[in-house]
């Protein structure tokens, strides 16, 4: 499997704070590779560093095969970027945008532009200033999209855009990857994501938490739905399912596991004490708050006295399902 982007062993410290530690993950080619975590968790660091903008204290980059510490120009004339927030002159009209960004691509870059301009309904002679913050966003879209770089990366590209155009936007991702082009996207609108990601990786902390295809994660996770606290423990769970986070919703408690397949489901049905625990397939957002807020609320640390009496008297479809 060939690869965009190579990270081995990031690190990278701002004062007091560890933005990255020891962050390694590979990007396919010809994927949408989805980037999550809080605010604060070195998302923004991670692709600044990929870029250029910043270096690392120890770690390597590898970009395209380029090595942005060393080629930073190189690798941004091939990479397509759009910020949180665009750096865009603001006494720049939108045509003028596109036609100074032309002047660092190959030639074809205005034509698109004033293509893009106009798919996106922005006024080619209204200034930057004049512009809302959806508008200016998608003149970094057309500036990003004109000369169809090999990888794109984006970072909370979707902010300020109406619900129509974010949707198509985010459908035209997974053409590109279609096409054979990458797409690195950092977002915090996780059920947008989710219907785009081919990979996701959630950084928590300045650390990597998990990095996969999408769909692996979820089939060996498992979102279990129980009444009491006291009924699912670790105890009743095979030994090598791994609990990521347990928390109580509602009058409900869940557990989201990780290692979860045949073997773990036919271990669970068969134990008399789980009458009525509910297993379903997990969420993106299921996942997200498993790896970044794995509160442990109410977990009992040892077996009860008694054995629990849940008085509960569902069967076990739900967990058989």
């Amino acid at each position: 499997m060939s690869t965009v982007i190579q990270v081995k062993g990031a690190c990278k410290r701002f004062s007091r704070q560890q933005a990255l530690d020891q962050v390694s993950l590979s990007v396919p080619t010809g994927c949408v590779y989805a980037l999550l975590g809080e605010n604060g968790a070195g998302k923004t660091t991670l692709i600044r560093s990929l870029l250029g903008y910043y270096r690392l204290q120890s770690g390597t980059i590898d970009v395209l095969g380029l090595n942005p510490d060393k080629q930073p120009l190189a690798v941004r004339q091939r990479v397509g970027y759009v910020a949180d927030q665009p750096g865009l002159y603001p006494w720049m009209t939108v045509r003028q945008v596109g036609w100074f960004a032309s002047g660092f691509y190959p030639p074809g870059f205005i034509q698109r532009f004033i293509e893009l301009a106009q798919e996106f309904q922005l006024p080619p002679q209204t200034r930057v200033r004049d512009l809302s913050k959806g508008m200016r966003a998608k003149v970094a879209l057309a500036c990003a999209l004109a000369f169809d770089p090999e990888l794109l990366i984006m970072d909370e590209p979707t902010s300020g855009l109406d619900p129509a155009v974010r949707r198509s936007f985010l459908e035209s991702m997974v053409d590109r990857a279609s096409n054979g082009r990458t797409v690195l996207l950092s977002s915090h609108q996780i059920q947008e994501v989710e219907r785009v990601a081919d990979w996701v990786a959630i950084i928590h902390a300045g650390r990597l938490q998990v990095a996969a295809p999408l769909e692996d994660l979820k089939a060996e996770c498992a979102v279990l739905s129980f009444a009491q606290q006291d009924v699912l423990l670790p105890w009743h769970l095979p030994a090598n399912v791994q609990t990521l986070t347990r928390r109580r919703t509602g009058r409900q408690w869940e557990c989201v596991v990780r290692n979860w397949d045949d073997g773990a489901r036919q271990s669970f049905v068969g134990d008399p004490n789980l009458l009525d625990v509910q297993v379903r397939r997990p969420s993106l957002e299921d996942l997200y708050h498993a790896y970044v807020d794995p509160r442990q609320d109410g977990t009992v640390d040892g077996p009860s006295d008694e054995p629990s009496r849940t008085g509960l008297a569902t069967a076990r479809e739900g967990v058989s399902q």
